[in-house]
């Protein structure tokens, strides 16, 4: 196996646990629980009050889902306006770019130009465009989460190990990176074995894993010393579902590193198979 085809399938593989066939627009929202209860908004933005961290996982292709992000955002602000907004969509060289856009000091276009968007990114600009003009709009922190590229793409060919002291500035330190739990490795694993037909190594599988887990761990750093520095702030997190489901990529790893804090995850227009699973998630919003 190839650098370029671990490379390739680090960034692959978390949105493979998610693919499914997504409606083309949003029109209205229906939000369940994993035990099928069907609420209505107002209830759960009252319960989404209580979380210092709430988690909204996304299928990158599916515009609706970025339509659903904004307007869960723009509730959450009506009744908290100590709102942050983090986004796996931006690497954390890049948050210099991000607060210049929101103090009025660079356009949309520098935005775009200056973060590398559409070669580190690659998805559609349009559809996180309107998150970050609300954002300035009104006056949100924007924190820009991801690990740089490069980075983990050199950690999927030769592990962590390879690492030179520049490379791990925007990473935890590597005694903070943590692979567990098992079950989502075994969940990985699948996936990495999927891919080469049964028949991935041992020592492929485990630089995979290794960046997947790199990608998870910086998202949680980059979460937990904003949340440290800003008491005051509750943050609404845009990411892959597969950073989310049953909290064991992100969500786990900022709960170590702020223990006993409150955490709720969203999922946006999930696949059939995830609605009966009671662990994977704290609500369902589909749209239609």
């Amino acid at each position: 196996m190839t650098g370029k085809s671990i490379a390739k399938l680090c960034a692959l593989s978390l949105s493979l646990l998610v693919l499914w066939s997504a409606p083309s627009y949003a029109q209205t929202s229906t939000i369940t629980t994993p035990t099928q209860q069907k609420l209505d908004s107002q209830t759960v933005l009252k319960q989404l009050k209580q979380s210092r961290v709430i988690y909204v996982g996304e299928t990158h292709d599916n515009e609706a889902d970025h339509r659903a992000q904004l307007e869960i955002i723009r509730s959450l602000y009506q009744q908290n306006p100590k709102l942050a907004i983090g986004m796996e969509m931006f690497q954390r060289p890049f948050q210099s770019g991000l607060d210049s856009y929101l103090a009025g000091a660079a356009t949309d276009s520098m935005l775009r130009e200056f973060t590398e968007f559409d070669k580190r990114w690659g998805f559609p600009w349009e559809f996180y465009f309107p998150i970050i003009d609300f954002a300035k709009e009104n006056q949100l922190p924007v924190v820009a989460l991801n690990t740089p590229s490069e980075v983990t793409q050199k950690v999927a060919r030769q592990g962590l190990a390879g690492l030179t002291k520049e490379e791990k500035r925007y990473i935890p330190p590597i005694a903070e990176i943590r692979t567990e739990p098992d079950r989502y490795r075994d969940r990985l694993r699948k996936i990495f074995d999927g891919f080469h037909s049964g028949k991935g190594n041992n020592r492929g599988f485990d630089r995979f894993f290794e960046a997947q887990v790199l990608w998870d761990e910086t998202m949680a750093d980059a979460i937990a010393q904003f949340l440290k520095k800003n008491p005051d702030r509750q943050m609404i997190v845009l990411v892959g579902q597969g950073h989310l489901v049953y909290g064991d990529g992100i969500p786990s790893r900022v709960a170590r590193r702020i223990p006993q804090i409150k955490q709720s995850t969203i999922l946006l227009n999930p696949p059939a198979k995830f609605l009966k699973d009671k662990e994977i998630a704290d609500f369902f919003w589909k749209t239609r």
